[in-house]
């Protein structure tokens, strides 16, 4: 048996709504995916706040257990030093590329010591919703990734910004798989954006990716619960 997430979507096409059950074996992570120089270099420098390395190269893929991966409202983690970014995922399936969006929640404070392994602690929340690739590919560069960070102050716009400030999917794609494209069952988080005011963590996390062109969005949401450090 192999470690994996069984999950169920609804995908939104122009010609309507099907839900669709999705067994997802690989899960990856792509990292420092900055199409700007300047703005990656910015997200670099965040992280090296948070006393986290940069990359050896960009961008930079990690694996994670596909396992990690879930739609359900709520998460818990350990400690407090957690938190999410929103990012747009791809997922491969019967031969074709499916869009969603998600959050890879990670330990900030795991990820100092090494990323994969802090990548590795959390669990990764998914909308719910799909689109297909091909609905998008021509305006690929117009949809819009969205996330707040919810806490005792209020909803806080945490990121904004649109996919033409990160490496085209179809470039991910190329270099993870060596032109091998996506094998069935794989999902690729492809890269964030920079965190308005800073990384930090918050008692919930609320994502989208919009589509301008087509007038709809995808919105996901979840509370983080947060364990206790026993030793």
């Amino acid at each position: 048996m192999t470690s994996a997430a069984k999950l169920n979507f609804e995908v939104a096409g122009q010609s309507g709504v099907e839900s669709r059950t999705l067994t997802l074996h690989h899960a990856v992570v792509a990292g420092w995916t900055g199409r700007d120089e300047e703005a990656l270099n910015a997200h670099i420098e965040e992280m090296a706040e948070l006393g986290i390395p940069g990359p050896s190269e960009v961008p930079m893929f990690y694996r994670v257990s596909a396992a990690h991966l879930t739609t359900a409202d709520e998460i818990q983690v350990v400690g407090g030093d957690s938190s999410g970014e929103v990012e747009y995922v791809v997922i491969a399936d019967g031969g074709e590329l499916f869009i969603g969006a998600a959050s890879e929640h990670t330990d900030r404070r795991v990820e100092q010591h090494g990323i994969t392994i802090a990548k590795q602690l959390c669990e990764k929340p998914l909308a719910s919703t799909l689109w297909r690739y091909a609905d998008v590919a021509d305006h690929w560069d117009d949809l819009i990734l969205r996330a707040w960070a919810v806490d005792a102050d209020g909803r806080t716009l945490y990121q904004e910004g649109r996919l033409a400030e990160m490496r085209h999917v179809e470039e991910l794609i190329e270099r993870y798989g060596g032109g091998q494209g996506l094998a069935d069952g794989t999902l690729m988080f492809g890269g964030t954006l920079a965190a308005i005011g800073g990384i930090r963590s918050a008692a919930r996390f609320e994502f989208e990716l919009e589509d301008p062109v087509l007038g709809r969005n995808m919105f996901h949401g979840y509370d983080i619960v947060v364990l206790p450090i026993n030793g």
